[in-house]
């Protein structure tokens, strides 16, 4: 299991690396906020500081919750009540004050990662998604509308898939981004917006893709 140790105090950063990787897990370093979340697919769970040098721990668990339901415990100095509550009303999966005991951090990382393991997964999207004339083919990559061929891009299909994953919610904008270019917070929100509005024009069905004021998109399925 890989496991991101997001912690910018190298003695307690290279404790927490060897009790974890004697006990087989696959741990790894990282000191700032936002390389966990330009990283995070890359980990089953997460135990994140809130003092980082880049950002607060707080404000990085409001945006991992906004792309990811990744396990996260929170190891920080930081004991008071309202610190508690604060970081479990952030999106944090568990809450321990520093200093840690391992074998219990060890603990509360399994139950932590149990729980998302027999979380009940969402339903698989259909293989084919009809709505009135456009027809998509999700596993062939093909895509009809009045029963013409459009030719989409590799990235105007990858938002299209992310849509119909689950047609009539709303995505957000760092759903779409964080799943297509593994970076939702740095440079690239203009180019989701392009590849949008070439998906839109390739589709010819105005109102078919709904905008979601300050939030992102949605699929009217």
């Amino acid at each position: 299991m890989r496991v991101a140790i997001v912690e910018d105090d190298d003695g307690v950063g290279a404790a927490l690396i060897s009790a974890l990787a004697t006990r087989e897990y696959d741990p790894v370093r990282i000191r700032r906020g936002i390389d966990l979340l330009l990283t995070h697919s890359r980990y089953d769970a997460v135990v994140l500081d809130l003092g980082l040098p880049d950002m607060d721990g707080l404000e990085v668990l409001r945006k991992l919750r906004a792309v990811s339901e990744i396990p996260v415990i929170v190891l920080t100095a930081r004991g008071t009540e309202r610190a508690v509550v604060r970081g479990l009303r952030a999106g944090a999966d568990d809450y321990i004050v520093k200093p840690p005991r391992i074998a219990e951090l060890i603990a509360r990382i399994e139950t932590v990662t149990r729980r998302a393991t027999t979380a009940t997964p969402a339903s698989a999207p259909a293989s084919v998604v009809v709505t009135g004339d456009v027809r998509v083919d999700l596993a062939a990559r093909q895509v009809t509308v009045a029963d013409l061929p459009v030719e989409l891009t590799h990235t105007e299909f990858e938002i299209l898939r992310l849509l119909l994953e689950r047609p009539g919610t709303a995505i957000s904008r760092h759903q779409l981004m964080d799943r297509i270019w593994g970076d939702a917070y740095v440079s690239i929100s203009r180019t989701l917006d392009v590849h949008m509005a070439g998906l839109r024009r390739k589709l010819r069905r105005p109102g078919l893709i709904a905008t979601i004021r300050g939030h992102g998109y949605r699929w009217e399925g």
